[in-house]
């Protein structure tokens, strides 16, 4: 059997008094879902292990059946190997996001929605006014790009961007962890063995962080680009947050986890989602026009993955939309984004592979819920479907957070549904 996991990043949410109590699942037309629901079989997972943050790098890794206490180092050192930077020991990958900020406080947490060609043309400003023999800026996608610093401390308290909109910024700046403050520890070789450097203390790190923080403002505003932004009167991609530092992980490919898989694939527009893609051992397909809004290329994706499971046995299909919908707070365009992964994705996926002679295994579900009146992440349990031919259906009849409660599954945690998927 071939397996497939469609995933809608942050596409759980609350009820919404607006919806008249309902969530945004219970409220969206979702015909497709609904279908599979009713076909076959629910229940809950719990996607954030105690003592993490509900980062989407813990959520998806751990839905693909990773252990984070074992393989967890942070958003950038995922983001780097999506794009091809090659770490070395001593370096600390944190991811940058080039954000919106205002009168002191955080307006957004995506520089005004800026593009790749114009984020990586700040990438190039900094590195030319910034950057150095120690501090690299490394272009990405869109707003989220790379920021690898030699022989930093990873033991730092950075608050995600996301996480904090209309908080003032400067509080939130970067602090060393409690008992670091002070403390060196070796580079470590991807031999396990140390190699003779040491790394700064996690308050020197900080400061060094913070510096660059405070001086991107300046030279931020101060950009053309900004200054053209500015006199449209649209919001400005005026400072740098790095956050989710970490060191080259060590993570066991998919395919020595589970011997079901000989060969897969990952499909996302986000950097984050491709390294860990990556790290799985998975082909990363890049699709053209996939860009991680509501206005991503759906059906190129569909098109990719399908193309891949012919001639694969799995396949991580990964939309961002509903996600940054909810961070934007935007109720309408989550809805509407929740029902176009059911149409554009979930629809032509089922309706094409429930052809084939060999039987596929979809799974459907969040990776955490981002609500619209919260506009984070939230550390909650998430719905999820599963259907291939044959599977003895439970009593659900749609999918949502409240139906699933119900489910035959019931609440699975971590790595249990990656382990009951790729039994199937």
């Amino acid at each position: 059997m071939k397996h497939i996991i469609i995933l809608g990043d942050g596409m759980a949410d609350h009820a919404v008094s607006r919806l008249g109590g309902q969530t945004l699942l219970q409220a969206a037309d979702t015909p497709y879902m609904d279908m599979l629901a009713r076909k076959g079989r629910t229940g809950r997972l719990t996607t954030i292990p105690d003592g993490f943050l509900p980062g989407s790098e813990v959520a998806n890794s751990t839905i693909l059946g990773y252990d984070q206490n074992k393989v967890y180092e942070g958003r950038g050192p995922l983001e780097a190997a999506s794009i091809g930077y090659a770490m070395a020991p001593e370096d600390l990958a944190l991811r940058l996001n080039v954000i919106c900020v205002g009168d002191g406080t955080i307006i957004s947490h995506n520089g005004g929605n800026l593009t790749t060609e114009n984020g990586a043309l700040l990438m190039q400003y900094l590195n030319e006014k910034l950057g150095d023999a120690t501090v690299k800026f490394i272009p990405g996608i869109q707003y989220r790009h790379l920021l690898i610093v030699k022989r930093a401390s990873k033991h730092i308290m950075c608050a995600p961007p996301h996480d904090h909109p209309g908080e003032k910024w400067q509080s939130l700046l970067v602090k060393p962890e409690e008992g670091w403050a002070n403390r060196r520890e070796p580079v470590i070789g991807f031999d396990g063995k140390p190699t003779g450097e040491e790394r700064m203390t996690a308050q020197e790190t900080a400061d060094l962080l913070n510096n660059l923080i405070i001086k991107s403002k300046e030279l931020l505003e101060a950009h053309p680009y900004n200054q053209e932004k500015t006199a449209r009167g649209e919001r400005m991609a005026n400072l740098i947050w790095p956050w989710g530092g970490g060191y080259r992980p060590s993570m066991k490919t998919l395919r020595e986890k589970y011997p079901q898989i000989k060969s897969g694939t990952c499909i996302s527009a986000v950097d984050l989602i491709r390294g860990i893609g990556q790290y799985a051992g998975l082909d990363v397909v890049k699709v053209p026009r996939a860009t991680g809004l509501a206005n991503t290329n759906y059906e190129g994706k569909v098109a990719a993955a399908l193309t891949a499971l012919y001639n694969q046995d799995f396949v991580f299909i990964h939309c961002e939309a509903s996600d940054e919908a909810g961070h934007d707070g935007n109720l309408e365009l989550k809805l509407k984004t929740i029902e176009n992964l059911d149409r554009r994705v979930v629809e032509p996926i089922y309706n094409e592979v429930k052809q084939w002679k060999e039987p596929v295994a979809i799974a459907v579900l969040p990776d955490h819920p981002t609500p619209v009146e919260v506009r984070t992440h939230v550390k909650e349990p998430v719905p999820f479907l599963i259907w291939h031919p044959g599977i003895e259906p439970d009593n659900v009849q749609v999918y949502d957070e409240v139906s699933c409660v119900a489910g035959a599954y019931g609440m699975l945690h971590l790595t249990e549904f990656m382990d009951k998927f790729m039994t199937l």
